[in-house]
């Protein structure tokens, strides 16, 4: 008993003293990712975070994966859980959910508030609770490089954006609301 309170006092201690960041924990714990991840205020199921393995160029924003589900844990007394397997540059808008036993391919978007219950092909957009395949990326890709030849372009790093360039911008856009899909 005593070991154990000296053992956890000593991991407390040390974690005060060289903080680990919560990505740091993850890979401790086992989860995989390629080269140039953001992962942004999101949630990545930490107890199975060795299930989950995510390529090179991803963006995560404000969403969770889950690599279990306790769904059956009351009836039968265990949980399920299946690996979850994100592709390259695939990006996961904000609040979206990815459950167990999901693939999803190269070159993904993932709309804002999707829940993936399936597996996702590579060059495809989806959208929606289930999420739903709704385009090719490399479509979207297209439409939207040939916007930005006759619409403006900003920097989308505003903490450096001064006063006078926000209102130059909420002016240019005033009437400008040929981005949507």
């Amino acid at each position: 008993m005593m070991r154990r309170i000296i053992t956890s006092i000593k991991a407390r201690v040390n974690n005060k003293l060289n903080p680990k960041s919560e990505l740091d924990l993850l890979r401790e714990r086992g989860l995989i990712h390629g080269s140039n991840f953001n992962f942004f205020n999101s949630h990545i199921d930490y107890g199975h975070c060795w299930l989950v393995e995510i390529g090179n160029d991803v963006t995560i924003t404000n969403s969770t994966i889950l690599a279990h589900d306790a769904s059956t844990k009351l009836h039968f007394g265990k949980s399920k859980i299946g690996k979850v397997k994100i592709g390259d540059r695939v990006f996961i808008g904000y609040n979206s959910i990815i459950l167990c036993n999901v693939r999803i391919g190269n070159d993904v978007i993932v709309a804002a508030g999707s829940i993936v219950t399936k597996d996702i092909p590579d060059d495809s957009i989806v959208a929606g609770n289930p999420a739903k395949i709704i385009r090719k990326t490399s479509d979207y890709l297209k439409k939207h490089e040939e916007f930005m030849k006759v619409k403006p372009i900003y920097d989308t790093y505003w903490p450096n954006k001064t006063q006078g360039q926000i209102e130059k911008i909420k002016k240019e856009l005033e009437y400008d609301f040929g981005y949507d899909e």
